[in-house]
């Protein structure tokens, strides 16, 4: 179980991004939304240890984790994946799901991680992490080698972000069949109402605070109005934007 004790987060330029942020988090699939600027990104950057609160408790499992590096919180379970995944010049598909499962890893490991996300290992184990990869194909080697690591805690952010709709859906795909394997905590900061249609539970975080946070049948009709998805602010601002 993740939870978060009172945290905040303030920018060098004095500016207060998270203020008092208290969240038990032990579902299987939780989402957070919100509109834009509204301390999503950073929520999740303090809890990988990307950015250190500047108040506040984190607690994985009941251990406090609040003054561990980004390391030592991967040691501890935590797993993350950028919105925009990094591209390594030289760096091959089965160097990063070694480096991920800890391990040597053999064809057999590579085709089942990157056929969970709808890549044949065939065609991608090989290949390396540069230009030649699609913004939609880097999304799931980087969500397989997140399943490769198999931690207590995987965080996704805005994994629909630049990618065609195509690979979108392949996403939604991939997200449901993680959702019904999982044994840990998946955490994926969304606009898309597919996404948050199959969370458990969601949190709507506003000017750096969380003004709702329940299960998905109670919060989500509230965000999207009740005559159509066009009523809901915070999914629409994303798609305009």
């Amino acid at each position: 179980m993740l939870e978060l004790r009172g945290v905040g987060y303030e920018a060098d330029d004095g500016k207060e991004i998270l203020k008092d942020i208290n969240l038990k988090i032990d579902d299987r699939f939780v989402a957070i939304t919100g509109p834009n600027g509204g301390g999503k990104s950073t929520l999740a950057k303090v809890i990988v240890g990307i950015a250190q609160p500047t108040s506040g408790q984190i607690l994985l499992d009941g251990e406090d984790v609040t003054n561990l590096s980004i390391t030592e919180r991967a040691r501890c379970g935590i797993s993350y994946a950028f919105q925009q995944p990094v591209r390594f010049k030289g760096l091959r598909v089965r160097d990063l799901l070694t480096l991920a499962a800890g391990k040597d890893t053999k064809v057999t490991d590579a085709c089942q991680y990157l056929s969970e996300v709808g890549l044949c290992a065939h065609d991608y184990i090989d290949r390396e992490l540069n230009d030649s990869l699609s913004g939609g194909e880097l999304k799931r080697i980087e969500i397989a080698m997140v399943l490769a690591r198999g931690t207590k805690l995987s965080i996704f952010d805005e994994p629909e972000a630049g990618i065609d709709l195509w690979s979108f859906q392949n996403l939604i795909r991939v997200f449901e069949k993680m959702y019904q394997q999982t044994r840990g905590s998946i955490l994926i900061i969304s606009h898309q109402e597919r996404i948050l249609n199959i969370a458990d539970k969601i949190i709507y975080l506003k000017g750096g605070r969380v003004e709702k946070y329940g299960d998905r049948e109670s919060i989500l009709p509230g965000l999207l109005g009740t005559s159509s998805r066009a009523a809901c602010p915070v999914l629409t601002e994303k798609m305009e934007g």
